[in-house]
C-alpha cells in the first residue's frame, strides 16, 4: 500500500461509526454507477437472446427447472 493509501485508510478508521458508516455506503454506490458503454452491451446482447428465441435458434426453460438445478 502507497503512504498515501495507508493515510487514507488511517483517516477513515478515525472517524465515527456513523461517518465509517456513511463512507462505506458512499462507496458502495460509487462502485453501482451505472455505465452507459455496459447497458448498451447488455441492451444488445438482449436483443440477440430475443431474436435468437424467436427464430427458434434456443429455447427457454422455466425459473423452477433452472433451480431445481441448484437445490
Amino acid at each position: 500500500m502507497t503512504q498515501i493509501n495507508k493515510e487514507l485508510v488511517n483517516d477513515a478508521l478515525a472517524l465515527s461509526t456513523n461517518e465509517r458508516v456513511a463512507l462505506v455506503e458512499q462507496l458502495l454506490q460509487s462502485l453501482d454507477a451505472p455505465s452507459e458503454e455496459i447497458n448498451e452491451v447488455w441492451a444488445k446482447e438482449a436483443d440477440a437472446r430475443v431474436s435468437a428465441y424467436d427464430k427458434g435458434e434456443i429455447t427457454s426453460k422455466s425459473s423452477s427447472e433452472v433451480l431445481k438445478k441448484y437445490r
